[in-house]
């Protein structure tokens, strides 16, 4: 899960120096990290980078002026959520009616006051706060409190293409409990629940960096990022272990098993794909099952021989 309480990002983007240090000085002792840019093309770069919480953009910049920047910012997924105040030397309603409706939330006038300033940059900082807890809930499994399958596609595409353009190894796990159905109807779907929120518990509680999620019903996903298959199998072994290990009140004879399938894009190289992945994956955890349950199968033999089919094919 994402940090509760991070220091906001402020990205102020003008070429004044003078307002820069400004700018430092007025907000100086304000809950927020101030970063600068001194041109367009530097507050582009810095804002898909850095992804602040709000952007203090100045209209007159040289070469792309501050409501053509705002174009680019809002036209690019990564950028477009950042709330924009303007900063302007400018009094002419138009430029405020201008940048309203290009999608800044604020407009502030130069010289600035120091206590307007604030006032304005902590209202922003606020609303960001509030539509980020929203868009989070939505993106939470309400029972466990994982990742919900949203994320988990979203997230995939994105680490996907961070894998291919970084050449960076990428794990996929996906776990399923084992026999759920007959635990359901032999104990009652209260404790079903109970399962499911004590195996999201061992899950999300491994490696900080990695992510788990409710991928459906008794299935959840792990995402390794920056992990090999081997490193990502060490991880479901563990995981595994800790299920099988659990001591469930009033039933302490039951053992609750889950078992495992993992992909990595290794073998892939550029024809990975998020769904190639969980694929593969999804064909491990089938081999896991009719292996007996309760253990951690690799589709790295099937990728393979798939890719050996398709070189074979070509060759033709």
């Amino acid at each position: 899960m994402a940090e509760e309480n991070p220091i906001p990002r402020v990205l102020a983007i003008d070429d004044s120096e003078l307002i820069q240090r400004l700018l430092e000085t007025r907000l100086r002792g304000e809950r927020l990290e101030l970063h600068s840019a001194r041109s367009s093309e530097e507050g582009l770069q810095k804002a898909k980078a850095l992804k602040p919480e709000v952007i203090l953009l100045d209209i007159g910049l040289d070469g792309m002026n501050g409501f053509e920047l705002l174009e680019k910012l809002k036209e690019d997924s990564e950028t477009r959520n950042i709330a924009v105040i303007f900063i302007s030397g400018s009094n002419e309603p138009m430029d405020r009616v201008k940048g309203l409706d290009l999608g800044a939330i604020d407009f502030i006038t130069k010289p600035f006051d120091a206590f307007e300033l604030k006032a304005r940059v902590r209202s922003a900082l606020r609303t960001q706060h509030l539509v980020k807890l929203l868009e989070q809930r939505a993106q939470l499994d309400g029972l466990t409190g994982l990742w919900n399958r949203r994320y988990f596609d979203q997230r995939m595409i994105q680490e996907v293409s961070e894998a291919k353009r970084h050449a960076r190894p990428l794990t996929l796990v996906l776990c399923d409990v084992d026999r759920f159905k007959r635990l359901n109807d032999q104990f009652g779907h209260p404790f079903g629940d109970s399962v499911l929120e004590k195996v999201a518990q061992i899950l999300s509680g491994g490696r900080t960096s990695d992510i788990a999620c409710r991928y459906g019903g008794e299935e959840f996903g792990l995402i390794l990022s920056s992990t090999n298959i081997e490193s990502g199998s060490e991880v479901a072994e563990r995981l595994r272990m800790a299920i099988e290990s659990i001591v469930w009140p009033g039933n302490p004879d039951l053992v609750v098993t889950a078992s495992f399938g993992i992909c990595d894009t290794e073998n892939f190289g550029d024809d990975i794909t998020p769904e190639k992945m969980l694929k593969n994956a999804d064909s491990a955890l089938y081999k896991a099952k009719q292996a007996g349950r309760n253990r951690v199968e690799s589709a790295r033999s099937s990728v393979k021989a798939m890719l050996s089919e398709k070189n074979k094919s070509s060759n033709k």
